[in-house]
Order: structure tokens, then C-alpha cells, then sequence
């Protein structure tokens, strides 16, 4: 168990210190308005004229300056067996997380990022530069338009049911290693049942539907 450095009632955008754009985390803050960062993501905060309520990590980014402008906000986690994104995961203790910048700049980072929104506890939904990810609970329904790209994309042996795809899920076994889910497309709403752990990827204007799919929204 570990003890959350924050607590808040509302959702927490957690910022990172890959690849952003600053519209974006304006609009993860109008949906969730604490905002936290990741290591160098307190920098990348800073840097846009915002002070996060905490920052989380092992602190081998966070300049110096950072360290001295936050002060007791600066949490140091000195274990190196997991991200920074999950050290920060672990500690928040919220109804669901926006994460930003933790893709876009180095490829192993951005695969631990989402190997980190599968393991977590949390509801997490992840914006990336052009696509919005979080892990597919077992039943999920999106309200999406036709042609939408819809991709499943399994973290271990996966088996699905679906309704509004073009290329129905039902009766086939998805694993990394032999097969995935990418690419398909909606022929209107779209309803999954799925037994196993994948992540579900949408095209970023779709972060409505996929908070609303979650309960969020």
C-alpha cells in the first residue's frame, strides 16, 4: 500500500515531461482541475505559467530552480523500480486521472507509460498527440461516430466481444506476440466485452466519448 501524497474530489491532470501541447493540458485542467506533475513534468508546468499542487518522482529531471520555486511540494521517491508515472499513480488518490506528456519523445518511455496504464488502479486516460488511451474495462460502450478508427491493442491473452465495428471482435484470440486489434472502425456506437488486459485507442477529438464510456463524462 502506499500513502497518497494527494488527495483531491475532483480529477487530477498528472503532467508529465514528454511531448505537450499547451491547449491540451488547458483542457485536461477545465476536467480536472488539480493539477500534478511527474518529475520534469513540474518544469514543463512551470514553464506554462502553471504550479502544480505536487511533484512526484525520483527528481532526476526537475531542475534545481523547480526544486527551490515548489518547495514542500516537491515529493521525492527515491525507489527506481517503476516510472515516475507510476510512482505518481500510486499517490493519487482521486476518482480518475488525465495523464499528459508521457509519450512523443523517447519510445521506451512512452511503452512504460502504457504498460503503467495497465497495471494502475486508477481510471486513467491518456493524451497523446493524436490519439486518447486508457486500459478497456470489461464491459465499454463508446457513442461514436461512423468511421471512427477504433484500435485494441492486448497487454497478454485477450478475448473480446463487440457490436458497431467493422471487423467484430467475437472469437478471436488477441495476444501481443500473434495478434491485435488495430486500426478497426465504427459503424456507429460501439460496445465491447472483454476478458483480459488491453488498452483501447481512440483519435484525440474522441476524449469525450471515451470519459463518457468510463463514467467520467
Amino acid at each position: 500500500m502506499f500513502i497518497p501524497i494527494v488527495h483531491s474530489s475532483t480529477g487530477v491532470t498528472l503532467l508529465g515531461a514528454g511531448a505537450v501541447k499547451h491547449s491540451d493540458v488547458d483542457e485536461a485542467l477545465t476536467i480536472a482541475p488539480c493539477l500534478v506533475a511527474a518529475d520534469g513534468g513540474g518544469d514543463r508546468a512551470l514553464a506554462m505559467g502553471l504550479e502544480p499542487q505536487a511533484v512526484i518522482g525520483d527528481l532526476d529531471s526537475l531542475s534545481q530552480s523547480a526544486r527551490e520555486r515548489l518547495g514542500s511540494r516537491v515529493h521525492h521517491i527515491a525507489e527506481q523500480d517503476s516510472t515516475d508515472f507510476a510512482k505518481s499513480l500510486q499517490r493519487i488518490k482521486a476518482p480518475f486521472v488525465l495523464a499528459l506528456g508521457f509519450t512523443g519523445l523517447r519510445l521506451d518511455h512512452t511503452l512504460a507509460a502504457m504498460t503503467d496504464l495497465i497495471r494502475s488502479a486508477h481510471r486513467v486516460v491518456m493524451l497523446a498527440e493524436e490519439e486518447v488511451i486508457f486500459r478497456c474495462p470489461p464491459r465499454l460502450s463508446l457513442d461514436l461516430a461512423e468511421g471512427t478508427r477504433v484500435s485494441l491493442f492486448p497487454f497478454g491473452e485477450v478475448k473480446a466481444r463487440s457490436d458497431g465495428l467493422y471487423w467484430p471482435l467475437d472469437g478471436i484470440g488477441f495476444t501481443p506476440a500473434e495478434r491485435v486489434g488495430t486500426s478497426n472502425r465504427a459503424t456507429g456506437a460501439v460496445n465491447i466485452a472483454l476478458e483480459g488486459p488491453a488498452l483501447v485507442m481512440l483519435p484525440r477529438e474522441e476524449l469525450g466519448a471515451a470519459l463518457t464510456g468510463l463514467g467520467i463524462g
